[in-house]
């Protein structure tokens, strides 16, 4: 019964059924009975990595024999996605050499491939294919996903050969990663996060000096590659327990957001640029001075956090004002995502700031929720009592979710400051 029950669970990609049916006792190996198959290959053939971590947490094998010789690892890598093979991936001990080899030789046939061209070697039909851009479940990159002939592929082949390479211990030089992420020069898609993240790991040296190096290349796309990996060096913790480098020269971000033209890339070093040391406050806020009014709302965006961020300096009573101004315009920007940063950065103003409660006020009504949650907190930290009816209207609140949770830690330390009494969430 709880196998029938796996198998429709896992058919409808009920992940939180599907958990609940193998912590009771369901047998992880389970096979569907349309196919024969382990149900380890139906969540491959779905995409549904959640489905394959819960089988895979409690005994289904990625590494099991199937009929046509492949294992469910394998299909996980022919089906270009690093989220599902990162979730079937077992730990490297595990592997044999003869496995790590095949598993790695058969992403670096999927990376040399046209995927359409062997989608239509594998069915026979000439295509052509359904393409379609499909979003990973967890929103944090995208893929291309082509279809022909009741076949998928995603095309992350080269996210997943880099994800097997640095797990394997083989990670390959810098500027290798580099090109198989300019391929797509996306900040988003699966092949350029995998790239930028997995050599933020290995933390050395070399990395951060080749990165480093392309900062004043004429094509953009490298320097937009070298912001985001050395963005995500300086402001990440080690991975591994190891040090920082010891080569890193942090202060590069402030003269490169200098010259900078390229707004995607200005807005990726700015970010960096705003969490130099305390010894560059003044330069970071001058730099969001500078860039306050840019045409790009990519770079407006970063503009809160330099002009009042942790490692702004005050720059005294003229440079203060003058950095309010912007605040507030900002927090009146046309563009939503900007206003919403700024509204986050005027709950972090310490201090005397004229005006900036009616500024607050102003965008309780914005069409962004976390922008009116910002804005009632703010209100509620500075004792304003137009936060309670603001609060109240943003209810249900959720207590373990960003930024609700802050504004109820407002409201509780008002109501106490201002002996209210506090109404359910």
């Amino acid at each position: 019964m709880r196998s029938t029950e796996l198998v429709e669970a896992v058919r409808r990609g009920d992940a939180e059924a599907a958990g609940e049916l193998l912590v009771g006792g369901a047998d992880p190996e389970t096979c569907d009975p349309a196919d024969g198959l382990p149900l380890l290959c139906a969540a491959v053939a779905a995409y549904d990595a959640k489905i394959a971590e819960a089988l895979v947490g409690v005994g289904a094998d990625p590494l099991r024999p199937l009929p046509d010789g492949g294992t469910p690892l394998l299909r996980a890598v022919d089906g270009g996605s690093t989220a599902m093979t990162s979730a079937l991936l077992p730990e490297t001990v595990r592997l044999t050499f003869e496995q790590r080899t095949e598993l790695l030789d058969r992403a670096r046939f999927w990376t040399g491939a046209d995927p359409e061209a062997e989608l239509r070697r594998r069915t026979g039909l000439p295509g052509p294919a359904v393409r379609e851009r499909v979003e990973d479940p967890d929103g944090f990159c995208h893929y291309e996903q082509i279809t022909l002939g009741g076949l998928t592929v995603r095309d992350g082949h080269a996210g997943v050969l880099i994800l097997l390479e640095e797990r394997f211990g083989k990670g390959a030089p810098f500027d290798e990663v580099l090109a198989r992420a300019l391929v797509r020069p996306d900040r988003d898609h699966a092949v350029w996060t995998e790239a930028v993240v997995r050599l933020s790991w290995r933390r050395h040296e070399p990395t951060w000096a080749a990165a480093a190096g392309l900062r004043d290349h004429p094509d953009r796309g490298r320097r937009l590659f070298a912001a985001d990996l050395l963005r995500l060096m300086a402001v990440s913790g080690p991975h591994d327990g190891s040090r920082a480098p010891a080569g890193r020269d942090f202060a590069l971000f402030l003269p490169w957001a200098s010259t900078e033209e390229d707004p995607e890339v200005l807005a990726l070093v700015l970010d960096a640029a705003a969490d130099e040391g305390e010894e560059h406050a003044e330069e970071i806020g001058a730099l969001g001075l500078r860039y306050a009014t840019h045409p790009d709302p990519r770079v407006r965006c970063e503009v809160p956090s330099a002009l009042f961020g942790w490692r702004a300096g005050d720059g005294g009573a003229q440079t203060r004002s003058a950095r309010l101004d912007a605040l507030y315009a900002l927090a009146r920007d046309p563009d939503r995502a900007v206003r919403e940063r700024a509204a986050y950065q005027l709950t972090h103003v310490v201090g005397e700031a004229p005006g900036i409660e009616d500024v607050l006020a102003g965008l309780l009504d914005d069409e962004l929720r976390e922008t009116r949650v910002h804005a009632a907190r703010g209100l509620a930290l500075r004792g304003d009592p137009r936060c309670v009816e603001a609060a109240r209207r943003l209810r249900p609140l959720e207590p373990e979710g960003w930024p609700d949770s802050d504004l109820m830690r407002a409201m509780w330390r008002y109501e106490e400051a201002t002996g209210t009494a506090a109404e359910p969430g």
